[in-house]
């Protein structure tokens, strides 16, 4: 497989619920972008969608697009007009209006021609379907072929299949035709004087290599209503983002009962340890059922063996599922199926389950994991290295080389741009760390388990270690390097993960305001969120990946360690950083933006290959509530 260009994505309309999504132009054709297509799990079923339509004249026509409304998460509605079949007066008075609704499995578009004309109108309405079955990954990697398919037409549309998937066409009352990987459905229709007319076809489509299912239930979450009276776009933000989060939820077809979180459309419909933790967490204060079941989801996969080849270590959390391996093309990158390389999602387990029992979850449930919490406590205290501190290295050598959230391979800089060399301790995994040790050590004491003490002096120890190695003065000011290189020195670094130390303990109030401080000040907040890399690095540019851009997630979660640590005002004021790229973004805020100055730009530039909607991107909505409710 040959690696190409990553599609871009920012000018693309998404109706999804998980696993299955359908990705077009904002007039609902599909085809004319690399990623355009609907998707069923790890593979792209249909590949091109046209629709067009004919008059008296029998010369088939584009319609004219002029509106695209999302009404909800799976529904997505295009209005187009039909002026080759309307009168000669300048109202247009013939429209068509398509609607695409997605679920699980299947994908359903209504043509509904509305006429205001004083005499009956006929018309040919006609889509055009494509399809490859191409894998997931190739279609990321701008690398994507046709899969060799059979297709035959039946009493009702159409059959695909080819390598384990199928494709099942449904167009009632259209005239079907299939040459090469193309189906043409025709319908004759006749709209009477101040009438509609419809056609509907659909797609069933089905994978056998999919490890994932739907949701089988509503979402658990109540709507809040104590935001009505804040700013009104955190009711915007806050209606959408949930409508999206309850569209992400998956399950693994083992215990379809408990649920969670997918990252994000269109590359990451699986489970992400990291990802489904943190969209989790910041929904806590809505909902404790989906980090319940997130929880047990992960415990059950949670490692017993030392295996390099996957990073499986006993008691750590797992990092990706995927259906087969994965294959980066141009990165050197293959992770297998099941993948553990994370140095984060362990602690983050913990304290998560620690907070969940704290918000009300069932003690028998909490008892239930209480074995999982101990394998995960002894993980991370046998993971401190030599120095005491967690890190990691990739030891396949094609394995992720950076395994904290900045997981791309130029994330981890000094501050001249240069690259830091591995094993990588990042500053936030500490305190991570000792949020967990602590919150682990309350539970064990809780439910009358041995270990607490021990636990509290590791964290104890490691709070001073913290204290003496990470702390860096530069022209900026003093605060804590993003990570310790290989030889133990301090990566200098201004970062967002300096935040991420806020509200775990690790910090000394006097420390905490003088991070929130720094954050806040023009190097680091853009007005429209947190920049990951301080403008005064080196490395610093708009619109890298980890080195400037914003991501909401990460700006939330500095937020939410702000109030945690008492400091309300500079929380508040990051919330309305938020705000307002969520009102740039239609309040679905995109996985990252640019990270151009409010004062240069009026809205952000999108980051145009950032997936949306992404789970934690979506539950950072609830942080923001939680916060101005407050």
């Amino acid at each position: 497989m040959t690696a190409g260009l990553q599609p871009f994505l920012a000018d693309r309309v998404v109706a999804l619920s998980a696993p299955t999504q359908a990705w077009s132009a904002d007039d609902g054709d599909m085809g004319a972008a690399p990623i355009d297509g609907i998707y069923h799990g790890d593979t792209r079923f249909v590949r091109t969608l046209r629709v067009d339509y004919a008059g008296a004249s029998g010369a088939f026509a584009a319609p004219e697009h002029v509106a695209t409304a999302i009404v909800d998460a799976g529904t997505v509605r295009f209005a187009a007009l039909l002026r080759g079949v309307d009168d000669a007066f300048p109202d247009p008075k013939v429209r068509l209006v398509r609607e695409r609704r997605v679920a699980d499995g299947v994908a359903t578009e209504t043509l509904t021609v509305h006429a205001h004309l004083t005499e009956p109108v006929r018309l040919r309405l006609r889509a055009r379907i494509g399809w490859d079955l191409s894998p997931l990954q190739e279609v990321k990697a701008g690398s994507a072929g046709a899969t060799a398919t059979d297709a035959e037409t039946t009493a009702s549309g159409l059959v695909v299949h080819g390598g384990g998937a199928h494709l099942t066409v449904t167009a009632p009352g259209a005239d079907v035709s299939v040459a090469a990987a193309e189906a043409t459905l025709t319908w004759d229709l006749e709209v009477p004087a101040h009438g509609t007319a419809t056609a509907e076809w659909s797609a069933r489509l089905a994978d056998a290599g999919l490890v994932v299912r739907a949701a089988a239930t509503p979402a658990p979450w109540p709507a809040p209503t104590s935001a009505t009276g804040a700013d009104p776009r955190l009711q915007r933000w806050l209606g959408r983002a949930l409508d999206d989060l309850a569209a992400l939820r998956l399950a693994l077809p083992d215990h379809p009962g408990d649920e969670f979180f997918a990252a994000g459309a269109p590359w990451f419909f699986t489970l992400f340890g990291r990802d489904s933790l943190w969209a989790a967490r910041l929904l806590l204060p809505l909902d404790s059922t989906m980090a319940a079941s997130t929880l047990r989801v992960l415990a059950r996969l949670q490692g017993t063996r030392t295996d390099p080849a996957t990073a499986e270590q006993p008691g750590k959390i797992m990092h990706e599922l995927r259906a087969g391996t994965l294959e980066m093309p141009g990165e050197g990158i293959v992770l297998p199926p099941l993948y553990y390389g994370t140095v984060d999602a362990t602690p983050l387990w913990v304290s998560l389950l620690a907070e969940t029992a704290a918000a009300g979850m069932p003690e028998a449930e909490v008892r239930a994991l209480l074995p999982a919490l101990e394998a995960a406590l002894e993980w991370i205290t046998a993971s401190a290295g030599d120095d005491g501190f967690l890190d990691y290295v990739d030891e396949t050598g094609h394995g992720l080389s950076n395994q904290g959230w900045k997981d791309s391979g130029d994330s981890i800089q000094w501050r001249d741009g240069s690259l830091a060399a591995g094993p990588i301790a990042l500053c936030e995994v500490q305190g991570y760390a000792y949020e967990a040790a602590i919150g682990g050590a309350d539970l064990l004491d809780r439910f009358g388990r041995p270990g607490a003490e021990r636990l509290r002096a590791w964290a104890a120890g490691l709070k001073q270690r913290f204290a003496e190695r990470f702390w860096v003065t530069t022209p900026e000011g003093r605060y804590p390097a993003i990570a310790l290189d290989r030889d133990g020195r301090a990566v200098d670094t201004l970062t967002t993960n300096a935040g991420h130390l806020l509200g775990t303990g690790i910090l000394s109030p006097e420390e905490e305001a003088e991070v929130a401080r720094l954050l806040t000040g023009a190097s680091m907040s853009s007005g429209f969120g947190l920049r990951t890399l301080s403008t005064d690095a080196g490395g610093y540019w708009p619109l890298s990946y980890h080195g400037g851009s914003v991501w909401t997630h990460d700006t939330a979660i500095v937020a939410r360690g702000m109030a945690r640590a008492g400091l309300a005002s500079p929380a508040r004021e990051v919330v309305a950083g938020m705000l307002a790229a969520a009102e740039a973004f239609d309040y679905r805020v995109p996985e990252l933006h640019a990270g151009d100055a409010a004062t240069d730009l009026p809205r952000p530039a999108p980051y145009p290959a950032a997936c949306r909607p992404q789970a934690w991107s979506a539950a950072a909505a609830v942080t923001a509530w939680d916060i101005l409710r407050a």
